[in-house]
């Protein structure tokens, strides 16, 4: 044992100028080797360790400003009504920390890739197959594919981006607030559509209010440029999205599936791209 370990100082002690003069590659210590035997080897200063407060950061999501009204109201609603009584004190503790729940926005790992279309929201896939797209979007009377994405009142609102582009046209138009995962919500309800021109044809985002939603909200502007996977708009409370893609995209999504916005891959642009098989378990 004792002989091993002065075999290994020997090692470590190889000069910078030996190492590097040396034929092998494995010993060449400040290329593909052994970096750490360098004794005079230039490292950053080590990474700060962990701590409790970061690890209590890293758990709490980022709430969008737009909810930031909501919550001091249902929060002023709660103290109010916890004079009178703790029963609704606590009641509108619950609802209060939904409010903050629903407005959550957390950050997205977008695939960015012209061959693919991203889910615009977080929801389940609720419809997969042709549909004509809304009259007011100017995409002409003839079949597209739709793919939609119905969002509970516990999803994560924030719209996004399917592509990116540049919007051409924002159209809304006011309508009914039937449940949204009604197929007929697409053609009777509160909607709001983006044309977006992206680099496989023209692609429309829409946003239909529902049952319980009553106000939607779009950040984009007509002219404008978007990246696939960035926020254009959010709908409150418990809504839609539709995409309407060129016959040529291919889905790779299934109804009853659940998508992630900004993440999940719902068709692709390829040649070679096949609508998976899917398995319910």
């Amino acid at each position: 044992m004792a002989r091993f370990l002065q075999s290994a100082l020997k090692v470590m002690a190889i000069s910078d100028d030996a190492c590097f003069a040396h034929p092998s590659p494995l010993l060449r210590c400040g290329e593909w080797g052994f970096p750490l035997l360098r004794r005079n080897l230039k490292q950053g200063p080590p990474p700060s360790p962990m701590t409790l407060l970061d690890s209590v950061k890293n758990t709490f999501v980022p709430i969008h400003r737009e909810g930031y009204p909501f919550i001091a109201a249902f929060a002023a609603a709660t103290l109010f009504l916890g004079y009178f009584s703790s029963i609704l004190f606590w009641i509108g503790l619950i609802l209060t920390a939904w409010c903050v729940y629903f407005y959550r926005d957390p950050e997205r790992v977008t695939p960015v890739d012209d061959r693919l279309v991203v889910s615009p929201a977080d929801g389940v896939v609720s419809a997969v197959g042709p549909a004509v797209p809304p009259s007011e979007l100017g995409l002409g009377a003839g079949e597209m594919t739709r793919i939609s994405v119905f969002m509970n009142v516990f999803s994560c609102h924030i719209n996004r981006a399917p592509v990116r582009g540049r919007i051409t046209r924002i159209e809304h138009k006011p309508g009914k607030f039937l449940n949204a995962e009604l197929d007929k919500a697409s053609a009777e309800n509160e909607r709001n559509g983006l044309v977006i021109d992206s680099p496989n044809g023209t692609i429309a985002a829409v946003q239909i209010a529902g049952l319980v939603a009553r106000r939607i909200v779009c950040w984009a502007e007509a002219g404008g440029s978007i990246a696939i996977g960035e926020r254009f708009g959010l709908i409150r409370f418990g809504s839609r999205v539709d995409v309407f893609l060129p016959s040529n995209a291919v889905p790779r999504v299934a109804v009853g599936q659940t998508a992630v916005g900004g993440e999940t891959v719902l068709a692709e642009f390829a040649g070679s791209a096949v609508t998976p098989l899917v398995r319910v378990s």
